[in-house]
């Protein structure tokens, strides 16, 4: 059996908002029928009128009351329409028998000619309980109606909500292969220092230090903005440059607008570490590490570049880094999102990353 579907919070306020507006514009209709056209007092066109409604409302309500209890809403189409128009013409019966008591169809009895009196009141009568019959009917048409499009709004979000959960399943996920990934790497920078620059690997576990407090933060979010990350970046460098030293050179060009975009966090990272680890460090010379940012109508664009050996590349060598950075901005973007390895040019690559504007 399928779980309840959610409803909304103010689906009580909702029905009882309708069910007011509904019979109070039935009230007025009979109201200014009576006055006008069979020309009762006003305010004894009144008060039938909000006695009519009053009837309306209270036996809709009720037969709400006994359809949530027995569970119509479960039946098939054909099993709910026939016990809707039993019902109809059951409250039609009880409404017009109301009147007849309470003696408000007076006013309508005076056109009616037919003789004697008795046939002419038993006429209004059968008249008035169609009326209300119809009228149930009506009232249970949109009734249903309301409910089916309710379900189906309630499913749809439920659909999406699932959607999300599984997302952030897959992001949880992903994360868990990344950030061990990223700090294997750092580590083993530290590790070639202590032996040769004691002092340099004091200052590099600091700059670790700063890193894992990224890192695990990380976990509680998923997007950080473009300053946020290009921090992290500048330590992970400090980290690499106090390995490679005079071979690595860095470049940037970040324009103002793009520092306060949100972005993957660990993406940026991510891009810069692939670039040296399968570009500059497996270089004898080095070389120049290029890191771009500006925002184009609204996107993002992030751009790596760096030297490369000139052999062809493997796409496994790309690891695990790009892989997972790509997927996460799939799942947080949507497909408008893409991140791409360029290596076109001789010994050149660059990773270029296009993060549509967030909705």
């Amino acid at each position: 059996m399928n779980p309840p579907l959610p409803q909304p919070r103010n689906s009580k306020w909702a029905y009882w908002a309708c069910q007011l507006t509904g019979w109070s514009l039935y009230g007025g209709a009979n109201l200014l029928a009576a006055a006008l056209t069979d020309h009762l007092p006003w305010k004894a066109a009144a008060f039938e009128a909000a006695v009519l409604s009053s009837i309306g409302l209270g036996l809709t309500h009720s037969l709400r009351l006994f359809m949530e209890a027995h569970g119509w809403r479960r039946l098939s189409l054909g099993a709910r329409i026939t016990r809707v128009i039993a019902a109809s013409a059951l409250l039609g019966l009880l409404a017009a028998i109301l009147m007849r008591v309470m003696n408000l169809d007076t006013w309508q009895t005076g056109e009616v000619l037919i003789d004697p009196p008795a046939l002419r009141r038993l006429f209004v009568s059968g008249v008035q309980m169609l009326n209300w019959t119809v009228l149930f009917s009506l009232w249970c048409t949109l009734y249903f109606a309301v409910l089916a499009v309710r379900d189906r709004k309630s499913a749809e979000l439920r659909e999406s909500e699932l959607i999300r959960a599984l997302q952030l399943s897959e992001l949880r996920v992903l994360k868990s292969q990344l950030n061990p990934h990223y700090l294997f790497n750092a580590l083993n920078t530290v590790r070639a220092l202590i032996a040769d620059d004691p002092a340099r690997a004091q200052t590099a576990v600091t700059q670790l230090a700063r890193t894992l407090r990224y890192t695990l933060s990380s976990g509680q979010e998923e997007l950080v903005s473009l300053q946020q990350e290009l921090a992290i970046v500048d330590d992970y460098l400090e980290l690499q440059a106090l390995r490679l030293g005079e071979r690595l050179h860095i470049e940037r060009d970040i324009s103002p607008a793009s520092c306060q975009v949100r972005i993957p966090v660990m993406l940026l990272q991510t891009l810069v570490e692939n670039a040296i680890k399968h570009g500059i460090a497996e270089l004898p010379e080095g070389g120049i590490l290029r890191i771009a940012a500006r925002v184009e109508q609204g996107a993002l664009i992030l751009e790596v570049e760096n030297p490369c050996p000139s052999r062809p590349q493997d796409a496994s060598q790309e690891g695990i880094g790009l892989r997972n950075a790509a997927e996460r901005l799939r799942l947080l973007f949507g497909p408008r999102a893409t991140l791409s390895l360029d290596l076109t040019r001789p010994a050149w690559a660059a990773a270029r990353a296009h993060i549509p504007p967030s909705a």
